[in-house]
């Protein structure tokens, strides 16, 4: 293995490289082509992210819920909460508006005030009829009263459906057809059809209408998405290439740097295309992460170049030594950080399956990139001239490398107790934090729909549907009087719970046809006596077969029904507590010898998620640290030095998570991220140094402090450029519009800024502090990977153009 990757294995690479340079560079041409072609495959995301495994009981829940009743977040609603609505004009306008929504064939069902049915007794035959509550034009303010004092105390039914009564508050419901929800034909009514005419009611009356439900929210969140996209790629381009030329102060290496890292990008966007994944919240963040790990990789190329020909004027000589001595360090380092993505691979989530396997499969890419352009690209360019080296003899980077050695060589006792301090620190911080399962915490709060969410969950206590599907074993047993007087006692409970609202139901129509038995006298709104069914009975019958209104609430077989109520954006943990009261009080309900009911809902299966995602989170972080130890014993062949080097990695981590705790930012599934992510990218830093002090060891003749001053001088140059280009790229993310991308980009900045500071300050420390236990010739066998090359460098010299 160690000829494999040693000196003649990246000997014959550079050879390869340099004296085929006109073919690599077509093929990478047509390959990018290839892959630009496979950008028409992309595909955005049209629901929510579904963090659980298919076989997951949850899931397993809710797909049996959406077998029988279908898509449940098809609901859009828009309220009006004005004191002039109930005026002849307004209420026209609205009616208007109605008639307009519920003429496109994206509307199943609209319920709003001029849809709204009164159930009415007729006696031959025996029946229900539905009028309507509303006839024609209302011409008089009279009128809108008598309307709104009808509809305000004698239509219970309606109440939390249609009306807050308290606040006067008045919605419209519609129900688009359930095979339109997750496609892009619910953008479009959406966007081009539905938008437009609230917008236009709103012109013409000067009254806000409030719009919300699941559809519209996965449409405006998901449009808020895809034009982030743009803002991340670009920002990053801006962000690196500026701080890339703030250090080197050439035009042209930041020129060849940003080629490769938008190839990157594109190749990037051509493999979600090619494996045919959507672009979701977490894939949108692939591209610019590209450009963000893609640009160390060209700063220890270039810097590398430079050094070399500084130090002999040979640009051919320079670019062979950049690929033999550079290359199999910068493979390693790519590797450790494709493998902390690669984790997620290893979960059962769909979603992060397909996370780990785009961007672990990009980051190898950009390696690959990086050392196929630059060296080509440089050896048909002029010599770097004098300009171009200044960056390498910076009074104020040598002024930071000093510091590093001064407090290394001086100060260790002061670096200890400082790991210590914050380790403590962080400990308490970690026991404050909190997790959330929240559906629309990350959703960006400086937008209209997010506004529009919490004035629904103010005035209709939510807009997240949770469902309850009861399954009574046997036909038609919906019907029963006992089950339905089960589901009224639950539904009481539901409504007594203040995160959820008033519940839907088929109880709510029997109630509603008592009410119609007794002439619409609104005391009777309950459930029927025994005596009271048998004469309802044929009333109801024909009402059910005619108006079709059972069917969203019961199946056809009769024997499954649903309770429809929805949740306000509550904590995992509040919504935990929710759900055992619930489950009590089912338990108690619905003898399980008799019935099987099951909470399930969109939100909920989110926020199981979560949990889910948390639990793996110490398995893929696990799995990230392994790996890398893996990665190490392999290169370094020392045990010791696997456990003295993931010291300084894995303090960063603790030190973010105490952060998390004392901000507050809580465990979600955007943040937990951050951990394998920083741990994967961070491990790079101490490659490089360790690599180096092998390097340094050698031909010092076993001298652990020199090698270690020396170490820190060369490698904490190129450490510093890295980690500032990464701090500043990953912060790029704070710029998004979403709290969890917001949390994202800031914790992985400051654990690598925490993560650079350990390995050039803790690291080196430990080295000389145990240097009698870990730093020997007999630690440091001939490793299985030549990472730094340590053959003669007149061995280069032969290498021919």
């Amino acid at each position: 293995m160690t000829k494999l990757l040693g000196y003649g294995f990246w000997n014959g690479v550079a050879r390869l490289i340099l004296r085929n340079r006109l073919f690599i560079l077509f093929l990478v041409a047509g390959f990018t082509v290839f892959l630009g072609t496979q950008w028409k495959y992309m595909r955005f995301t049209y629901t929510e992210a579904n963090l659980l495994p298919d076989d997951h009981e949850v899931n397993l829940e809710y797909n049996k819920f959406l077998n029988q009743f279908g898509e449940e977040g098809n609901l859009v609603v828009f309220g009006i909460k004005d004191s002039t609505f109930f005026t002849p004009e307004i209420l026209n306008k609205w009616n208007a508006l109605s008639d307009s929504i519920n003429s496109y064939d994206a509307v199943a069902l609209s319920v709003s005030l001029k849809d709204l049915k009164l159930l009415e007794k007729e006696e031959d035959p025996k029946r229900f009829d539905l009028k309507p509550f509303i006839s024609g034009n209302v011409n008089t303010k009279i009128q809108a009263d008598a309307l709104k004092k009808k509809l305000f105390t004698d239509l219970p039914f309606y109440e939390g459906l249609i009306y807050n009564k308290e606040t006067g508050t008045v919605r419209s419901a519609v129900y688009l057809k359930k095979d339109i929800v997750n496609t892009a034909a619910r953008k479009d009514f959406i966007v081009d059809d539905l938008i437009p005419l609230i917008e236009n009611f709103e012109a013409e009356t000067g009254i806000k209408v409030h719009t919300s439900g699941m559809p519209y929210i996965r449409t405006l969140n998901s449009a808020t998405i895809i034009s982030e996209i743009g803002w991340f790629v670009g920002g990053a381009l801006i962000v690196t290439s500026l701080i890339f030329f703030f250090f080197f102060r050439s035009y042209r290496a930041t020129f060849i740097s940003m080629i490769t890292v938008v190839i990157g990008v594109m190749w990037a966007f051509g493999f979600l295309g090619l494996l045919g994944y959507e672009i979701t919240v977490l894939t949108a963040l692939i591209p610019p992460l590209i450009i963000v790990i893609g640009i160390p990789n060209c700063i220890f190329l270039i810097n590398k170049y430079q050094q070399e020909y500084k130090n002999h004027g040979n640009k051919i000589k320079a670019l062979q030594r950049v690929i033999t001595k550079v290359g199999n360090a910068t493979l390693m380092t790519n590797i450790t950080t494709a493998s902390g993505f690669a984790t997620f691979i290893l979960t059962q989530s769909s979603l992060l399956k397909e996370f780990g396997i785009v961007a672990s499969i990009n980051i190898l890419a950009i390696f690959l990139l990086s050392l196929l352009i630059i060296p080509i690209i440089y050896s048909y360019m002029s010599p770097p001239k004098e300009r171009h080296l200044k960056h390498l003899g910076k009074t104020w980077i040598e002024g930071f490398v000093k510091w590093i050695e001064h407090m290394v060589r001086d100060r260790r006792i002061t670096i200890y107790i400082s790991t210590v301090v914050l380790l403590i620190v962080s400990m308490i911080g970690i026991y404050k934090i909190k997790v959330s399962g929240s559906l629309i915490e990350d959703m960006p709060k400086n937008t209209g729909f997010y506004r529009d969410i919490k004035f629904f969950e103010t005035e209709f206590d939510g807009i997240m549907p949770l469902e309850v599907l009861i399954d009574t074993k046997r036909p038609k047993g919906v019907m029963k009087l006992p089950t339905l007087k089960r589901m009224d006692e639950l539904a009481t409970t539901i409504s007594e719970t203040p995160e959820l609202s008033k519940p839907l139901s088929i109880v709510n129509l029997v109630k509603y046809g008592k009410q119609a038995f007794y002439n619409g006298d609104p005391q009777y709104y309950q459930l029927p006596t025994s005596n009271e069914r048998n004469f309802i009975l044929p009333y109801a019958q024909s009402f059910s077969t005619e108006a079709g209104l059972l069917d969203s609430y019961v199946d056809s077989t009769g024997q499954y029904a649903r309770m429809t109520t929805f949740m306000q954006d509550i904590g995992t943990d509040r919504m935990e507590i929710v759900e055992d009261n619930l489950y009590n009080k089912i338990n108690i309900l619905f003898p399980k010898e008799k019935f099987d009911v099951t909470l399930t809902g969109k939100a909920l299966v989110f926020q199981k998620g979560t949990n889910y995602l948390i639990n793996n989170l110490i398995i893929s972080l696990s799995l990230a640290i392994l790996l890398i130890a893996v990665f190490m014993a392999f290169m370094f062949r020392s045990v010791k030095m696997i456990l003295v080097s993931l010291i300084p990695n894995l303090l960063p981590l603790l030190i973010t998570a105490g952060l998390m705790g004392f901000l507050g930012v809580p465990i979600k599934p955007s943040t937990i991220l951050v951990f394998s992510i920083a741990f994967g990218i961070s491990v790079d830093d101490t490659i490089h140094f360790l690599a180096k002090y092998r390097q340094e060891l050698r031909s010092s003749g076993w001298k652990i402090k020199r090698s270690v001053y020396a170490s820190v001088k060369e490698a904490g140059v190129s450490m510093f450029y890295t980690s500032i280009v990464l701090f500043f790229g990953f912060s790029v993310f704070m710029i998004s519009s979403f709290g969890g991308t917001v949390a994202l980009g800031g914790l992985v900045s400051v654990t690598l800024i925490f993560a650079m500071l350990s390995n050039l300050l803790l690291l080196p420390s430990l080295l000389l502090s145990l240097e009698k236990n870990i730093a020997n010739k007999e630690d440091f066998k001939k490793p299985a990977i030549q990472i730094l090359d340590e053959a003669d460098d007149d061995e280069l010299e032969k290498l021919d153009n």
